[in-house]
């Protein structure tokens, strides 16, 4: 405080001595601007570009993380979108006890989502995880009205396990885990699913028929046309970002070379791996999503997706290390990794995210209505 009353002090006898050298008001007026400009740039512009440039630096460390999972907003103009209804019941075959059972529909999205997420998962998640769980179901539905029911179950356009997706019924659901689930997080995914009563997923004006998803991806989830048949637009690789909760982290799997080639030859007799050793065992390349695409055993080539098959392993998103005469396969992330990540979705849904969003970033181009 004292300094900056001195300041002008000093500044006042100075401009005073200019003026009794001839310069007049004027000779007064230069240096008082002069003055109020180096003190306007000293206590107020630099301190702003400082905290501008901080500012700048943090928002560009932070935005690559964001802009990933920024989901894209959705159209406003639906017009063109052939909207479907959802059916008062569906069938479904109950693998069990090899017969049919016709469910209301709702209760059934809600059975599927009590069997395929965890009911500690975020409401916004769950939400997420019925629209999706809703949209696979009837298109399952549709497709069977118009051209049969599926050959694995032709009694039924859809079953109850991992064919289709896992459906258990409220008596199931008791028995499994108990009264006091049922009085609680029963009630928890049945207001996730009454919340989206009766939406769906459409892409390009018409109801998606590919709502895939998966428990984790390992950070980054995979074009279809990498893990399955054919590409689907809406089924493209995306950042999954918010995955630190995900379980099947970095697993191991150490075998044997003499194991790992028996089960591989095993699994595919059809294959000239001839003898396989050490040296002769690589990965070749990887997909877009950083899951093992191409991998050399022996003289033939498998996919990463084989291997995972053959070896019973969470995921073709791994590395291999050899030492001696063992593999080690180290894994992360848990499912084929198409579609939505489970995971993905309910850190997405801690850190603020709608059911929406959710949705619109793991299914690229979507509407939900």
């Amino acid at each position: 405080m004292n300094q900056r009353r001195q300041k002008p002090n000093i500044c006042v006898f100075s401009l005073r001595t200019r003026s009794r050298r001839g310069a007049g008001g004027l000779g007064l007026l230069k240096p008082a601007l002069l003055l109020l400009s180096v003190t306007l740039f000293v206590l107020v512009i630099v301190p702003f570009a400082i905290t501008s440039l901080f500012t700048a630096q943090e928002t560009q460390e932070q935005t690559p993380t964001q802009a990933e999972a920024a989901p894209k907003e959705e159209p406003t103009d639906t017009s063109d979108i052939q909207q479907e209804s959802v059916p008062a019941s569906i069938t479904v075959y109950r693998s069990a006890i090899g017969k049919t059972e016709k469910v209301p529909f709702e209760i059934y999205v809600k059975g599927v989502v009590s069997s395929e997420m965890p009911s500690t998962f975020e409401e916004e998640a769950l939400k997420a995880q019925s629209v999706a769980a809703r949209t696979y179901s009837l298109s399952k539905y549709l497709r069977a009205k118009k051209n049969g029911n599926p050959a694995a179950h032709s009694s039924a356009p859809v079953c109850d396990t991992v064919h289709c997706q896992v459906y258990q019924g409220k008596q199931e659901l008791k028995k499994n885990k108990g009264s006091a689930w049922m009085n609680n997080d029963w009630k928890k995914i049945s207001a996730a699913v009454d919340a989206t009563k009766g939406q769906l997923m459409y892409y390009d004006g018409q109801l998606v028929e590919q709502a895939l998803f998966h428990s984790s991806s390992g950070g980054k989830t995979e074009n279809c046309e990498d893990v399955f048949a054919a590409a689907v637009p809406y089924l493209v690789s995306v950042e999954s970002p918010y995955e630190e909760e995900a379980t099947h982290q970095k697993e191991t799997e150490t075998l044997t070379i003499s194991e790992f080639a028996e089960k591989i030859k095993r699994t595919y007799p059809g294959k000239s791996f001839g003898t396989v050793t050490a040296s002769n065992i690589k990965i070749r390349s990887h997909s877009s999503g950083g899951r093992v695409e191409t991998m050399q055993v022996g003289s033939a080539s498998v996919t990463g997706k084989q291997v995972r098959e053959a070896l019973g392993l969470y995921s073709a998103n791994f590395t291999i290390s050899i030492a001696q005469d063992k593999i080690t396969f180290t894994t992360t992330g848990s499912g084929h990794g198409v579609g939505m990540s489970q995971y993905g979705a309910n850190g997405m849904a801690k850190a603020g995210y709608s059911y929406k969003e959710i949705l619109r970033h793991y299914y690229s181009g979507t509407v939900i209505l």
